[in-house]
């Protein structure tokens, strides 16, 4: 445990004030940024975009839509981690933008940007309060950002829909919902339901004096359409990343033994109507 990192006393299910949580996370990403591109940073590559654990590229999906229709087009990342996302982007031609709540994730993203001659305009910003004017953007995407964080990702949705433009096009990678039935086991002991997949109580960590340190919100897939419909987009694609044969790469409660029988990842396209 790093000194930037509060002391872990315990780790469960429970309530939680929301709000608490959702700052302790973003200081929990901040400080634990150089750690996890030590750890995940050449699985997703300094100028790559790679969707989730199961190593699904933007290169081979086209999720957000042909190369040379984004290249006339302005995209927003959000909780961009350090950007590898959206340098990939900029390195095929297109106008990305990037923004992550956690202060030492834009510090790697600049380091990256040094390193790889790649630059991504980013800025810290919480994704329940975006820095542009409303239609600033044609296409939105986050890769396991900012949704699961949050208590309240329907606010996210929100300010997705106010920075798109009419018909802007919002793609969002997250743990798969049924994923929070079954322990964080990548294994074949993993396998088992051990919760209610409709409990929604979220994941926390708490500190020696009972503070949040980090959390994860839960929704069921239901959760995500109504809360998408709310803010006035029409779901266009829901996309469940097999486990490629040839990948025997481990990554949490990701990997090959389960990954072939169970789905670990949920990908979401959606368009402003």
């Amino acid at each position: 445990m790093s000194a930037d990192h509060p002391q872990l006393a315990r780790a469960g299910y429970e309530v939680v004030d929301g709000e608490a949580a959702a700052r302790a996370t973003a200081l929990w990403w901040s400080a634990e940024a150089p750690e996890y591109l030590a750890e995940h940073g050449e699985f997703l590559g300094d100028v790559d975009f790679c969707w989730c654990p199961e190593g699904l590229r933007e290169s081979e999906a086209h999720l957000l839509g042909p190369l040379e229709t984004l290249r006339g087009e302005r995209v927003l990342e959000i909780g961009a981690g350090a950007a590898q996302c959206s340098r990939w982007l900029r390195s095929q031609g297109v106008d990305a933008v990037a923004t992550d709540v956690a202060e030492g994730m834009v510090a790697a993203a600049a380091e990256l940007d040094a390193r790889t001659g790649v630059s991504v305009p980013m800025t810290v910003a919480d994704a329940r309060a975006l820095p542009f004017p409303g239609g600033s953007f044609d296409v939105a995407f986050t890769a396991f950002g900012a949704i699961p964080f949050v208590p309240d990702a329907d606010a996210v949705h929100g300010e997705v829909a106010r920075v798109l433009r009419p018909g802007g096009r919002w793609v969002f990678s997250v743990t798969h919902p049924l994923r929070w039935a079954f322990p964080d086991d990548p294994t074949t002991a993993g396998l088992t339901a051990v919760r209610s997949y409709f409990d929604r109580t979220p994941y926390v960590e708490a500190d020696e004096a009972g503070a949040p340190t980090y959390a994860e919100f839960h929704r069921t897939v239901g959760d995500h359409v109504r809360e998408l419909v709310g803010a006035g987009f029409i779901v266009r694609d829901l996309v469940e990343p097999a486990w490629p044969e040839g990948h025997d790469g481990v990554w949490g409660g990701w990997g090959p033994e389960r990954g072939r029988l169970l789905p670990g990842t949920l990908i979401v396209s959606a368009v402003l109507g």
